[in-house]
């Protein structure tokens, strides 16, 4: 994950996360099984376990660390 974080896209993109976002957040676990979590698994860790990320306009949610679950499937 480290790898994935320091270099490419990801690491382009984080230096304008204070302008660009106004919602970010992270969370680090150990995964006990090479399966990746679903993406509930992800939401209830990054809510009960995760950190907001600091961003220069925060919205409400972002302040109140209230993070809504994906929803899956098309959207229209």
């Amino acid at each position: 994950m480290k790898s994935f974080m320091m270099t490419g896209p990801h690491r382009l993109a984080m230096r304008r996360l204070l302008e660009w976002c106004d919602e970010a957040a992270l969370v680090h676990w150990e995964q006990e099984t090479e399966q990746l979590p679903d993406w509930q698994e992800a939401h209830r860790r990054l809510q009960a376990e995760g950190r907001r990320s600091k961003v220069n306009h925060p919205s409400a949610a972002h302040q109140s660390f209230q993070i809504r679950p994906l929803q899956t499937g098309r959207q229209s």
